[in-house]
């Protein structure tokens, strides 16, 4: 099972800072690529620019709970929850087989 993570390409799990406005407020927030991959699916498929997501996603969770604590966490979490309802794997490629044939060749 291992296998399966750690064959992931590596670019997958890079930090990349991006710098952005919320409000008319500038800061920047620091995720892994497949969750910036993640949300620039989500954007796409509400019709929105990835900043435009971000900000009304921002401002839905400052509406409901009057503050918005740790950003970049919700950012994660929204993208595990997108991926589970919408029961589709990550957009990484399947290493199964690979995992299958190193296993094999450790028999």
């Amino acid at each position: 099972m291992c296998h399966l993570f750690a064959h992931q390409p590596q670019r997958d799990y890079e930090s990349q800072t991006r710098s952005l406005r919320i409000d008319g407020h500038c800061t920047s927030i620091r995720l892994e690529m497949s969750f910036w991959d993640t949300l620039e699916e989500i954007a796409a498929k509400e019709g929105m620019t990835l900043a435009k997501f971000l900000t009304t996603l921002h401002n839905e969770v400052l509406d409901h709970h009057g503050e918005v604590n740790n950003f970049a966490s919700l950012l994660r979490c929204s993208c595990l929850i997108y991926r589970a309802k919408a029961n589709t794997p990550a957009v990484v490629p399947d290493y199964r087989p690979a995992a299958a044939a190193i296993m094999d060749a450790a028999e």
